[in-house]
């Protein structure tokens, strides 16, 4: 094998994470190819849909944080490259009791969690009442038991603008890539990686498997235990007369409520000529495969999206969705993100399944994994998201049954 090897380091699924790395891996120098069953950026797994959420306090925990600083950074730098437009700095604000329910440990005291990590980052940020909130942003009505967090440096990514730069720039440095092409098997060969494709072998030196929802079936054991795809639906409600203005100016939002996980919902901005806003809930229970999952959007699941959340916290937003679609998280049993190598061998890293929170790391971890890849000094500590945590919970609970 030593003597054929067709890449340095072959990035399979090239959604947000693999354009990152594969970007950062030819930034370096790195001989590197990327693999994409489809021709991204596409539709069909957990990248697209407009737009991305992002902001720099991060609730679901401060290990998050210089990641998010330097996702900012890269995208900043990025922009300047490409001359694109990447990231809108709309705002952030966040909606939650002053007293949280309790619920899903990913948003246990998310509101405060998120202040915390503002103040110990020195993140400008303001702390808004129910009052300021409806006076700053007439279209959200909170209760009086509503408080909230602005983080004006927080807003929006395109996540397709964001893929395709990354893609080209990658290949103007260098890399390759194969597109339409599917991976059906990845395994250690001598002093590097085999990967077998519905278009032939394919020889590397390394692999980062960034393959989002395909990974679990693609890797096996103890992954296949430990991914689960998610179906997650994304509506765009009409603006009704009169409040065009309020959703055109809106900073990106995220309202928390009542005690289930599922008590959560998150919207953007008015983006320019669509009259309408796009808003999404979150699904823990739908799970499913991305060869399953059902792509049609019923009417009544608007409605529902509509029910549940939207009605007593939103103005200015039609009954009716203009139009809905679907996307798929890939969430672990923490809800944390999964970056480590496989267990069977130090030259596959496995990256990516990151619960539905990670597009707005992706820059920094396309970076992160380069650095790994090829040995570099990082900044970013990554051992929180390795599969060694998996196993210290099944030895605790083993001991506590035993």
């Amino acid at each position: 094998m030593d003597n054929d090897i067709s890449a340095d380091v072959a990035v399979i699924g090239l959604g947000a994470m693999g354009s990152a790395a594969l970007y950062q891996l030819a930034r370096r120098g790195v001989k590197a190819l990327g693999i994409d069953r489809f021709h991204p950026p596409h539709d069909q797994g957990s990248t697209h849909g407009e737009t991305r959420i992002t902001r720099q306090a991060i609730g679901e925990g401060e290990v998050y944080v210089p990641m998010a600083m330097r996702a900012h950074e890269i995208w900043k730098d990025l922009e300047a490259e490409t001359g694109k437009r990447l990231l809108v700095r709309s705002g952030c604000l966040i909606v939650d009791a002053v007293k949280p329910a309790t619920r899903g440990h990913i948003h246990v005291a998310f509101l405060d969690r998120t202040r915390q990590a503002a103040e110990k980052y020195g993140i400008a940020h303001e702390m808004l009442s129910a009052d300021d909130i409806r006076r700053r942003f007439p279209q959200f009505t909170p209760r009086e038991d509503e408080i909230g967090y602005f983080e004006a440096g927080g807003g929006y990514l395109d996540p397709e603008r964001c893929v395709a730069a990354q893609l080209n720039q990658a290949q103007a440095l260098g890399a390759t890539m194969r597109l339409g092409t599917r991976v059906l098997a990845i395994g250690p060969e001598g002093s590097g990686v085999r990967i077998v494709t519905d278009r032939g072998d394919l020889l590397a030196g390394q692999a980062v498997v960034s393959a989002g929802p395909w990974a679990a079936k693609l890797l096996g054991a103890p992954f296949d235990r430990l991914l689960a795809p998610a179906r997650q639906v994304m509506h765009w409600f009409e603006i009704e007369p009169g409040w065009a203005r309020n959703w055109e100016a809106s900073p990106v939002f995220i309202w928390l409520h009542g005690s289930k996980p599922n008590d959560f919902f998150y919207g953007f901005p008015c983006l320019r000529g669509t009259n309408a806003v796009k808003t999404a809930g979150e699904q823990y229970e739908a799970f499913t495969t991305p060869d399953d999952i059902e792509r049609i959007v019923t009417p009544d699941e608007a409605v529902a999206m509509r029910g549940v959340h939207l009605n007593g916290r939103v103005q200015g937003l039609s009954a009716k969705a203009v139009k809905s679609a679907t996307c798929l998280y890939t969430i672990t049993p923490d809800s944390h993100f999964l970056i480590d190598h496989h267990p069977e061998s130090d030259r596959i890293l496995v990256v990516s399944p990151c619960s539905g929170h990670g597009f707005k790391h992706s820059a920094a971890i396309g970076e992160m994994v380069s650095q790994c890849v090829i040995a570099e000094e990082g900044s970013i500590d990554m051992s929180a998201f390795t599969l060694a945590r998996f196993n210290a919970r099944q030895e605790r609970n083993a001991s506590v049954m035993s």
